[in-house]
């Protein structure tokens, strides 16, 4: 096929009546995509964040986004259906994929998360008989909790096992992009990467809403395109629909000031219906990630009561469920299992 492929990825589940629908609950993740989902953002994260060896392998001038070519049923609940394909800079046949993950919290387990993703993109790259060899896949994990990442970015580091026994198991590296660790003079890129790396790395910080006004000033040269007022909205939603410490009078005074000089009189009428818009669907979301929370507890509480302590392997898998209707299914069989080995059998046949 002679070509590269960046794949953009990020968890993807919204709910709607108790049904799952195919968007992003989390709003982290969310803005993550809707940042990268951009091809110049994508592009400008590559040159600004990738190794240099690994950038001189691309032609970044053709990059193009590729739909509903690759993505498979089972595969999109855990990516979004975007691709970005760049042909290799030397002309030479074959590809490399680069799959990025979102996290705001440092995740023990990310590197079995992204083994699986690039386990089923390498089915669904055989299934289609592009070629009888795997391809290159360079995972990038890009992180801006509130501390710094404390996990090992080997696969490797999840075993615990005599050193005859290393040789036999699987090995891989991520790439990790913490934002903890650059000062806000090192966030390169144009501005709608930078404004966005920047956003996520502040979320939580005390002083957000004094480091608003800067940040929001950045985008006042897009304001004269339909696509930079578009990108506005999307990031006063995002910090209006979470409890970041920044108040709806706050984050209305930083549009004043931060855009003092754009948009005349409307802007501030602009912002104010984003910033409630942000705040309803802040709420909506809470509800819903409650009633998400409170059915897995359910699930757990009911294995304990009737079996005592639950192995940390069923809990985790629980946690990770996304589903309403799946938590539903998993708590009848969680009254009727007869062990835990059964229930946990009855687990993993319904989530394949």
């Amino acid at each position: 096929m002679g070509q590269d492929i960046t794949y953009l990825q990020s968890r993807s589940v919204n709910f709607h009546n108790g049904t799952v629908m195919t968007e992003i609950s989390n709003p982290h993740d969310r803005f993550f995509k809707e940042v990268l989902s951009r091809p110049e953002a994508a592009r400008d994260f590559v040159v600004h964040y990738l190794p240099d060896e690994v950038t001189a392998l691309l032609d970044l001038d053709s990059l193009e986004v590729t739909k509903d070519s690759f993505v498979d049923k089972d595969l999109r609940e855990h990516f979004s259906d975007l691709l970005y394909r760049f042909d290799l800079a030397d002309g030479s046949p074959g590809f490399i994929y680069l799959l990025f993950e979102h996290k705001s919290y440092s995740e023990p387990l990310v590197g079995l998360h992204l083994l699986r993703y690039m386990i089923k993109i390498w089915e669904q790259t055989l299934k289609q008989g592009e070629t009888k060899k795997l391809p290159p896949i360079l995972p990038v994990v890009v992180y801006h909790g509130r501390s710094k990442w404390k996990v090992r970015l080997d696969f490797a580091g999840l075993f615990d096992c005599p050193e005859a026994f290393k040789s036999y198991i699987p090995d891989f590296r991520y790439l990790l992009c913490d934002l903890t660790r650059y000062s806000d003079e090192e966030i390169k890129g144009a501005v709608i990467l930078r404004t966005g790396l920047l956003l996520l790395k502040h979320i939580f910080s005390d002083d957000l809403g004094n480091r608003l006004p800067n940040i929001l000033g950045l985008l006042g040269d897009l304001l004269e395109k339909r696509s930079g007022l578009e990108y506005l909205e999307t990031v006063l939603k995002y910090v209006a629909s979470g409890t970041y410490g920044v108040t709806e009078e706050t984050l209305k005074e930083a549009v004043i000031e931060g855009l003092k000089d754009k948009g005349g009189h409307i802007m501030p009428t602009l912002a104010e219906k984003w910033i409630e818009q942000g705040i309803q669907e802040g709420i909506q979301q809470g509800v819903l990630i409650g009633q998400l929370q409170s059915a897995r507890e359910a699930v757990i509480e009911n294995l304990d009561t009737r079996f005592g302590v639950v192995p940390r392997s069923i809990i985790n898998t629980v946690d990770e469920i996304a589903e309403i209707t799946i938590l539903k299914i998993l708590l009848k069989k969680s009254i009727i299992a007869e062990s835990l080995d059964q229930f946990a059998d009855i687990m993993r046949k319904t989530l394949d």
